[in-house]
């Protein structure tokens, strides 16, 4: 998080920040228990080293616990950020890889869950945008429905901010004549998949409200 902290450019703002689901660790932790229990197991039987020294066997247990706790520490440094204006992705311990894509140049999101991700709610999102990258694939994202409105609501504040939530004086500043543009903007984004129709329809009500 603090290193994250370094990217931002003034006046940026976190909104949302999460690690790859907990799913992704299970490989890791299948692999290490069994080789703990094996190391007990011959421990015990005294294969590893005779009696009575039989008990330093457990010594080896270092190996399978110190590689689980470097896959944990890769994980939690496995960051997916949304900002008000970019979303960023840091991967690496030591050696810090980031890329990062501006919300303004996202044209579409489209999420994919399996039926264990949606047990579990977990699932994949790409991100098409007009970038050189084109599609950015991020995997095994906790709550991607939830992390998809995040995106739909900053890149709404970055398009039009008069149609993202605002105070009293900001919606005071809001002229009528306005409106009729605004609604527009919500259907193109509603088009592109940027927001679904009960986001829409709530959307268009509030702005129809003001006239």
């Amino acid at each position: 998080m603090s290193y994250v902290r370094k990217l931002l450019a003034q006046n940026e703002e976190i909104v949302r920040i999460v690690r790859p689901h907990w799913i992704r660790l299970l490989p890791a932790i299948a692999a290490d228990l069994v080789v703990a229990i094996v190391i007990v197991a011959l421990s015990a039987l005294g294969t590893v080293i005779s009696p009575p020294y039989t008990w330093l066997g457990l010594l080896l247990l270092v190996v399978p616990v110190g590689h689980f706790l470097i896959r944990l520490w890769a994980w939690r440094k496995n960051e997916t950020v949304v900002t008000s204006q970019r979303i960023i992705r840091t991967t690496g311990v030591f050696r810090k890889e980031v890329s990062d894509t501006l919300i303004e140049k996202i044209n579409d999101i489209t999420t994919r869950q399996t039926t264990l991700g949606r047990m579990l709610n977990y699932g994949d999102l790409a991100l098409i945008s007009g970038s050189e990258s084109g599609i950015d694939t991020f995997s095994c994202i906790p709550d991607p429905n939830g992390f998809k409105r995040a995106l739909v609501e900053q890149q709404m504040r970055v398009q039009s901010p008069a149609i993202a939530p605002a105070d009293a004086q900001g919606a005071q500043a809001m002229r009528p004549d306005d409106i009729p543009e605004l609604i527009l903007e919500l259907e193109g984004l509603y088009h592109k998949g940027l927001l679904t129709e009960q986001e829409f329809t709530e959307k268009k009500r509030e702005l129809l409200a003001r006239i």
